[in-house]
């Protein structure tokens, strides 16, 4: 096996991209499911045919609330020459409040590029492969330098399982690596010294029950949260728990420490000792 370090079986290597596969036609149709298909231009644009319609003031707030799940939703005024030059240069898209005299809101995708990014709202959006990506920046660290609130989030939206290896039996005809990819898992390996830890991950099949009031959020017409923190409040402190010192992890492990693992291998401690 290649000396990689972030290896990821059929995973893409360029940059995660968007997704913008849906085509809305009335900026009413717009709900949890399908805000996450869209880009914030789309919007702008169905939003601002139909914001002078007679009924469109009663939705405006309920519209914001589920936009904010996927989007990053500012208010800002219009007049103001710094508001112009931070909000209208191309990387925000424009909505016009129903009363003029409210101003303007900005929108722009919420970015996913770090593990703390995830949320019980946009776990279920991402594939296999953006997340194991994902995990692989942590660090080097492995799952269990994930914080465990981030690893809650994730086993919401994936089957996740773990495996810890000498580097010349990860691969082995049979092993575990080769049942779990048959299975339909997509696997991360992470080098650490002699043995591997591998991370195999799958998707969950949607299921009716949804995480607890992802959709009661309230918000005044300034877009600050009425309501009571929703979920947990992850940011990126928990960074600082994590270690960028590859060695750390493993650099007390010993074959003791993997007993089940090898005997799923059919390798005893004798085995590993012998190669060692």
């Amino acid at each position: 096996m290649e000396d990689n370090n972030n290896d990821v079986m059929s995973m893409p290597t360029k940059k995660l991209a968007k997704k913008n596969i849906m085509k809305l036609e009335s900026i009413l149709d717009i709900n949890s499911n399908n805000i996450w298909e869209l880009d914030e231009f789309s919007i702008a644009e169905a939003w601002e045919r139909e914001r002078e319609e007679d009924d469109f003031s009663i939705s405006e707030q309920k519209l914001l609330g589920t936009i904010r799940l996927a989007f990053e939703v500012v208010h800002y005024n219009p007049e103001d020459e710094r508001d112009i030059a931070k909000y209208e240069n191309g990387g925000w898209a424009k909505l016009t409040h129903c009363q003029e005299s409210k101003g303007c809101v900005a929108i722009r995708r919420k970015a996913i590029e770090r593990i703390t990014d995830l949320s019980y709202e946009n776990i279920k959006h991402i594939s296999t492969a953006m997340l194991l990506e994902l995990i692989s920046r942590n660090f080097g660290g492995g799952w269990d330098s994930i914080a465990l609130s981030i690893r809650d989030i994730i086993e919401m939206g994936f089957e996740i399982s773990t495996t810890q290896l000498p580097q010349s039996r990860i691969h082995a005809p049979g092993g575990t690596l080769e049942k779990k990819v048959a299975q339909g898992f997509e696997v991360l390996e992470i080098q650490k010294g002699t043995w591997v830890e591998a991370i195999f991950a799958k998707k969950k099949d949607p299921i009716e029950k949804v995480h607890s009031a992802l959709n009661d959020r309230e918000y005044d017409e300034d877009g600050n949260l009425i309501s009571s923190k929703s979920e947990m409040d992850i940011n990126d402190d928990n960074d600082d728990d994590i270690t960028e010192n590859d060695d750390t992890y493993f650099s007390s492990l010993t074959p003791e420490a993997a007993t089940d693992d090898l005997e799923e291998e059919g390798l005893s401690i004798e085995d590993v000792e012998e190669e060692e």
